[in-house]
């Protein structure tokens, strides 16, 4: 077995430099990203006016910071794709509708997170209800 050829050394700033490099493509590769940014801008203006705790605070960015690693991750999977095969595959098709799935699970959960959050203020707008 061959051994894989040995990347040459990248500096710190190098690094970050390509991981800000990914972001952009991660974002601009798939459309989802904006209802995502929509939705964290959202739930940023909410936990400001109803001024939640700062364990509030830690759980809701949490919560975002997961969403989008999950929107990330399926995007990696998506970019790579076509540079595996042009044909159809069944395994990849299998491969991206998990990565689909990781997206659609962790905003489910930072949906719950946040309605177990805001519930309790948008109920005292609705004077108690």
């Amino acid at each position: 077995m061959s051994r894989p050829p040995i990347k040459p050394r990248r500096t710190w700033g190098r690094k970050f430099g390509d991981a800000f490099r990914g972001l952009w493509f991660g974002i601009v590769g798939q459309s989802s990203f904006a209802v995502h940014f929509a939705m964290a801008f959202a739930v940023m203006i909410a936990a400001a006016v109803f001024r939640v705790t700062e364990t509030e605070w830690c759980l809701l960015i949490l919560s975002i910071a997961v969403v989008f690693t999950a929107e990330l991750v399926n995007s990696a999977l998506e970019w790579i794709t076509p540079a595996i095969t042009q044909d159809y595959d069944r395994h990849i098709e299998t491969a991206l509708n998990v990565a689909s799935a990781a997206v659609l699970m962790s905003s489910l959960g930072a949906a719950v997170i946040g309605g177990i959050i805001f519930g309790r203020h948008f109920l005292a707008l609705l004077g108690g209800w």
